[in-house]
C-alpha cells in the first residue's frame, strides 16, 4: 500500500454509508450475521452515535474518493453512554419491534444467551471514564488491513485528542489480534474478561480486553 495515496480527512455526510458497510465486515457473528438482525439495526448499533451524535470526533482513509478505513469516537464516554442508554438503545428497540426482529427464533436465541451473560456478570467491567475519558471505534476494509493504515488512523485520532486537551482514552476489544495491535502502539491492558453468549454459535467464549492510554 502506498501510504502517500492514501488520505485522512474529517467525516462528512457523505461517507455514512461507506461506514456503515465497513462496520459490519469485523462484526464477530460472521456467517451467522444475515440470520439474526439486520443490518440496518446493526450498523446503528455500532456507528450511529459517532456520525449523528459527535460527527466532529470522526475521521476516514480516503483512498482515489473511497473511504477505506474510519476511526470514530468519543470525547466524553459518559456523555456517550448516557445518550446511547436513553436515546438511541430505545430507538433501535423500537425499530425492531416494528420489523419483528424478535420474532426471529434465532434472535430470542440470541437475546436469552446475552441475558446469561449478564446475570452471570460478565458485562461488569471497571469505570475508567475518569482517567480515560475518550474512546474509540476503528475499522478498515479487509483487503486494506494490515498494511500500516490502522497505526496512521490511530495517531491521527490521538493527536487530534492531544489538541482538545483529552487526557486520557480506553475502548474494548475483542479479539487477540486486536488487543496485540493495540500493545504495539504502547496501549495498556486495563482489563481482561470473556463473553459466553455467542459460545452457542462460535464454539468457544470471546475475549474481552480493555485497553487505555494517557495521552
Amino acid at each position: 500500500m502506498e501510504v502517500t495515496s492514501i488520505k485522512i480527512r474529517n467525516y462528512q455526510i457523505k461517507d455514512r454509508d461507506a461506514i456503515r458497510k465497513t462496520s459490519l465486515e469485523s462484526i464477530l457473528l460472521g456467517e451467522y450475521r444475515t440470520s439474526i438482525f439486520d443490518d440496518e439495526i446493526l450498523a446503528d448499533l455500532l456507528t450511529i452515535y459517532f456520525t449523528d451524535y459527535e460527527p466532529l470526533s470522526c475521521f476516514v482513509a480516503v483512498k482515489e474518493n473511497q473511504v477505506i478505513g474510519y476511526i470514530m469516537g468519543t470525547q466524553d464516554v459518559r456523555k456517550m453512554r448516557r445518550l446511547i442508554k436513553y436515546k438511541i438503545f430505545p430507538r433501535l428497540i423500537y425499530k425492531a419491534l416494528y420489523r419483528r426482529q424478535f420474532l426471529r427464533r434465532n434472535n430470542l436465541i440470541l437475546i436469552k444467551n446475552i441475558i446469561s451473560s449478564y446475570l452471570k456478570g460478565e458485562f461488569i467491567t471497571p469505570d475508567f471514564s475518569k482517567e480515560y475519558p475518550a474512546t474509540l471505534h476503528i475499522n478498515i476494509r479487509a483487503e486494506y488491513r494490515r498494511q500500516n493504515l490502522g497505526s496512521l488512523l490511530v495517531d491521527y485520532f490521538l493527536d487530534f485528542l492531544k489538541r482538545k486537551n483529552i487526557r486520557g482514552i480506553h475502548f474494548g476489544v475483542m479479539s487477540e489480534s486486536a488487543k496485540d495491535f493495540f500493545i504495539k502502539l504502547n496501549f495498556n491492558l486495563l482489563f481482561t474478561g470473556e463473553y459466553s453468549f455467542l459460545r452457542y454459535l462460535l464454539g468457544e467464549n470471546i475475549p474481552h480486553y480493555i485497553m487505555g492510554k494517557q495521552i
